[in-house]
């Protein structure tokens, strides 16, 4: 991780669950983490440790990322859905995080269009960077995102060739 981490502009994430895991990663040379389950404590943000990690580390060099499925966010590799809706949870969590990583987990791989106006309701509810992905499909979806400020993430639809990029 380290060699490509000094390579590129890489923002790592996947089981990140301690300030010390996350500052070892930033100390291979990420530029930013990814915290995702770890940032819920039943059906709660994690203030605490959101606080905490952000003193730390700072909030500039951390990434939340949101799931969502069926309105509600979920965790635990999208197999524990919380009752807590993603706009809530990024409400919450705005002080501790420079930026937001959505997934419509609904959509995802699906190669159907993402939610648009789940979307809308998330870039309405932070002023902080938002990436979105899960289903995102078509040109048309990225130039809408983008509009909005948001950017994208897109997997399935480039890796089958649909999205030529």
């Amino acid at each position: 991780m380290a060699r490509i981490c000094h390579a590129l502009p890489c923002r790592v994430g996947g089981g990140v669950r301690s300030i010390e895991r996350a500052q070892a990663i930033l100390e291979l040379g990420a530029r930013k983490v990814i915290l995702g389950s770890s940032l819920f404590t039943g059906n709660f943000v994690n203030i605490d440790f959101a606080r905490t990690l952000s003193e730390h580390v700072g909030h500039e060099r951390l990434i939340a990322a949101v799931d969502g499925k069926g309105g509600k966010v979920v965790v635990n590799g999208w197999r524990t859905a919380l009752d807590i809706s993603p706009v809530e949870a990024i409400r919450v969590l705005e002080p501790f995080f420079s930026e937001f990583l959505y997934t419509h987990v609904d959509l995802e791989g699906l190669m159907k269009g993402t939610d648009m106006n789940a979307v809308r309701a998330l870039r309405a509810t932070t002023a902080r960077a938002l990436t979105a992905a899960g289903g995102i499909t078509t040109r048309e979806e990225i130039d809408e995102l983008d509009a909005m400020n948001v950017d994208a993430v897109v997997g399935m639809a480039v890796y089958t060739g649909k999205l030529k990029i």
